[in-house]
């Protein structure tokens, strides 16, 4: 982990263990936080702990932006661990643990990595253990390292287009490939069509390489009506992805 990386949690650290047991929206998306601001495009940039890279990964799971329900699960973990004698990587460890995708798009998500046969690849029972006792064959993370919200609410990835966003834009060509670099040729899932879309710009720029991206995988969150349809369509080419990869 980089020096830069361990000074913006240390940054972040003691106003995280001065938190509410229980925050609430308001302790989260709070000046204390706040990253970055542009007024025009009412987007909002707050800091939660998800800098950890695990460089031994099998298989990244890529999403847009951590959401608020896993920002504040960052937190909660975080100030649990306070009064540990754990070094930083190992709580950011933790958080990615027990945050990533955290509720009920978890479910979904192992569902249909289960459904592909991802598990059998990696010699697991299921891809729930990617989340527990197999987390060292997963890199959770996203296109936009920390929380976007725009205009309060979750960042969708649509409006504004990321890369038509200076600020998201570089985090997309600068802080993702530098993560993705650090690893050794992993298979990668992205979650939805907006991620698609930004992995397909890196990899025709050259970026990062399209050979061991899951084209096709939906976005797991229950509030994607489109989500069934779109896996079946798309289920067989994604095995036949996967069979390659793993050969």
């Amino acid at each position: 982990m980089s020096i830069a990386t361990y000074s913006k949690f240390a940054r972040f650290k003691e106003s995280i263990y001065s938190l509410p047991e229980h925050p609430v929206e308001e302790d989260l998306i709070h000046e204390d936080f706040l990253l970055e601001r542009v007024e025009q495009k009412k987007l909002e940039v707050y800091y939660a702990p998800f800098e950890h890279v695990n460089e031994n990964a099998k298989v990244v799971i890529v999403g847009i932006t951590p959401g608020l329900h896993q920002m504040k699960k960052s937190f909660e973990t975080v100030r649990n661990m306070r009064d540990e004698t754990k070094e930083d990587n190992a709580i950011l460890k933790q958080v990615k643990n027990n945050s990533s995708f955290e509720g009920p798009m978890r479910k979904n998500l192992v569902n249909m990595l289960d459904e592909l046969n991802v598990h059998h690849y990696l010699g697991l029972s299921s891809t729930i253990e990617l989340f527990g006792s197999a987390s060292h064959l997963v890199q959770t993370t996203s296109i936009l390292p920390y929380p976007v919200f725009r205009d309060g609410k979750n960042y969708s990835g649509a409006t504004p287009q990321i890369l038509k966003t200076p600020l998201l834009r570089s985090y997309a060509l600068e802080n993702f490939p530098t993560e993705l670099s650090k690893l050794s040729n992993p298979l990668i899932i992205p979650l939805g069509v907006n991620v698609s879309r930004v992995l397909s710009y890196l990899s025709d720029n050259g970026y990062i390489s399209s050979c061991s991206v899951l084209t096709g995988f939906p976005h797991p969150s229950g509030a994607n009506g489109n989500r069934v349809k779109q896996f079946e369509e798309y289920k067989e080419s994604m095995k036949k992805t996967i069979e390659l990869y793993f050969r």
